[in-house]
């Protein structure tokens, strides 16, 4: 039940992350953000087992700090860019020779333990699809973060990106359809059910 609590707090947070920070800025308390995160890997800093990630955080922290007092408006708007690029990078990493099979397969998998040939090629194609597209998203979140207005971003970030996700998933099921014709395709709350149960072994030995 606690974990359960913390869950739903830290997705709240995370889906307001753009109005809150739109208001931050709006009000003048840009810096919060920033030194709240600062505070966060701080702690993670302390807390961490390994002195190599002791200091990776350590300088997270310190660059967000600086963040929050030199460039308080980019360094709060910087964080669904390091989501994005972090989402190209776990999709990314498993197209690489000996670092397979990719990131689509392995969820595929949980499924369909015996997949057809045709299926593996399509999701290696699929996990391009997705790495890209957050590609693509980290590169327009940047520009919003430097150069566009605080209302763009927070309406992109907030909305707009989840409004692609949702297009892009839907079309990909009904493409699927159509290039699979034969197979048995599950009921998507079906598939996103068995993401949930079993997905975090994937994440994990990923």
């Amino acid at each position: 039940m606690h974990s359960a609590i913390k869950g739903s707090i830290a997705a709240s947070l995370f889906l307001l992350y753009p109005y809150l920070i739109y208001l931050g800025i709006d009000r003048g308390m840009a810096w919060l953000a920033p030194a709240f995160f600062s505070a966060i890997y701080l702690r993670q800093a302390f807390t961490a087992r390994t002195m190599q990630t002791r200091i990776n955080r350590a300088a997270i922290a310190i660059a967000f700090l600086l963040g929050a007092y030199y460039l308080q408006s980019l360094t709060a708007k910087v964080m669904p860019v390091l989501i994005q690029l972090m989402l190209v990078y776990f999709f990314g990493r498993t197209l690489l020779k000996g670092r397979g099979p990719p990131l689509i397969e392995r969820f595929v998998l949980l499924e369909f333990p015996q997949s057809p040939p045709s299926i593996i090629v399509y999701c290696h194609q699929l996990t391009i699809v997705w790495a890209l597209f957050f590609a693509f998203n980290a590169v327009v979140c940047s520009a919003l973060a430097i150069w566009g207005d605080v209302y763009w971003w927070a309406l992109f970030n907030g909305m707009i990106v989840y409004l692609l996700i949702g297009v892009l998933m839907v079309g990909e099921y009904i493409y699927r359809h159509y290039r699979f014709p034969d197979l048995v395709i599950h009921d998507p709350r079906a598939s996103i059910k068995t993401m949930i149960v079993n997905g975090r072994k994937v994440w994990q030995d990923h």
